[in-house]
């Protein structure tokens, strides 16, 4: 006993690496992570493009991405989700929903070589709009209105073509009221009532989006995102929104962005009883990057403690673009 009496002596688990790994409470796995990819519709099967403000990562073509996928697959990649850029834009996002579009390529092409890889779309409307909105504007509006129920038919469509090409999730991230719904009726009623619905039902109006607009080549033309993209403010209502969403039909949740919203991801794990996701998004990425690349930081170490304290929130599955580079280190197993 010390002369000061008998208190907690916590250091006692932590005096050597064995002992404080066998008490160690959370792991990453990597089944716990998701690599997000971005193809490109182009006649250049060579094209690999990286992206000013995501240092590593790219744009690829649907043959760049087979050699991408292939290498983070040696190293244990279980499941990615596709984010696409077509040739062509038009105000109705015709693309998206296009059968031969180049998501549902590369859906096509990912499932024949690997079919255990689970493969998730986005879906959503703004990297095929000429607008850059995730949801319906009519022709030669600017005035910023994005219209909710008639971009509905259009979400479900892209979804079906996705499920047609052979995705196993689809994942809207529109924000339009009611769009799992419409969905999930269309899912079921074209014979795809196997294929789960992972809705991005706490979506904020984030700053932190930055970069992937530039991956993407979908920032808005015209006003903003946040008649349908959550305050930042808000946490009472995040939980209207998974709530909703899981009446809809939703099967698993994502938060978005993960690190600034550590206390959303919680309260959706401890209110409600499915799987959820978080996204690590592209500026979480690429601050964490810069920093690495200045040598500010152990980059490994910090990203490491980024995804331990999203998982510790509650998250069973983080997309993150650092994915692959934790495989190939074995940082994650």
């Amino acid at each position: 006993m010390s002369e000061f009496g008998d208190f907690f002596r916590g250091r006692r688990l932590r005096r050597t690496a064995a002992l404080r790994e066998i008490v160690r409470e959370t792991a990453l796995h990597a089944a716990d992570l998701m690599m997000a990819y971005f193809v490109v519709e182009t006649d250049d099967p060579t094209f690999r493009k990286e992206i000013g403000a995501m240092p590593g990562q790219y744009q690829l073509s649907l043959q760049e991405l087979e050699k991408q996928v292939e290498a983070a697959v040696a190293t244990g990649l279980r499941s990615c989700i596709l984010f696409g850029i077509p040739k062509e834009k038009d105000y109705r996002g015709s693309e998206a929903y296009n059968k031969d579009g180049v998501v549902q390529q590369a859906v096509r092409l990912l499932k024949k070589r690997w079919p255990n890889l689970v493969v998730c779309t986005d879906v959503c409307l703004c990297e095929y709009t000429d607008h850059g909105h995730c949801g319906l504007v009519r022709q030669g509006d600017t005035s910023g209105e994005v219209h909710n129920d008639p971009t509905l038919s259009l979400l479900a469509k892209t979804a079906i073509s996705h499920a047609e090409a052979g995705a196993d999730i689809v994942a809207p991230s529109d924000m339009m009221d009611g769009r799992v719904q419409a969905i999930r009726r269309a899912l079921d009623q074209n014979g795809f009532s196997h294929i789960p619905v992972m809705s991005y039902a706490v979506k904020y109006a984030s700053s932190f989006y930055g970069p992937f607009r530039e991956a993407a080549e979908s920032t808005p033309q015209f006003g903003d995102r946040k008649t349908y993209q959550m305050d930042p403010a808000n946490r009472v209502e995040a939980m209207r929104e998974a709530a909703a969403d899981i009446a809809e039909g939703a099967d698993m949740l994502i938060v978005k962005p993960a690190g600034p919203y550590l206390d959303i991801i919680r309260d959706v794990r401890d209110r409600f009883d499915v799987p959820v996701a978080a996204y690590q998004v592209s500026g979480e990425y690429s601050m964490i990057r810069a920093a690495g690349l200045n040598g500010w930081i152990n980059e490994d170490a910090v990203v490491m403690e980024s995804l331990l304290g999203i998982k510790r929130a509650g998250a069973g599955l983080i997309i993150t673009y650092f994915t692959e580079d934790l495989l190939r280190k074995g940082l994650v197993k």
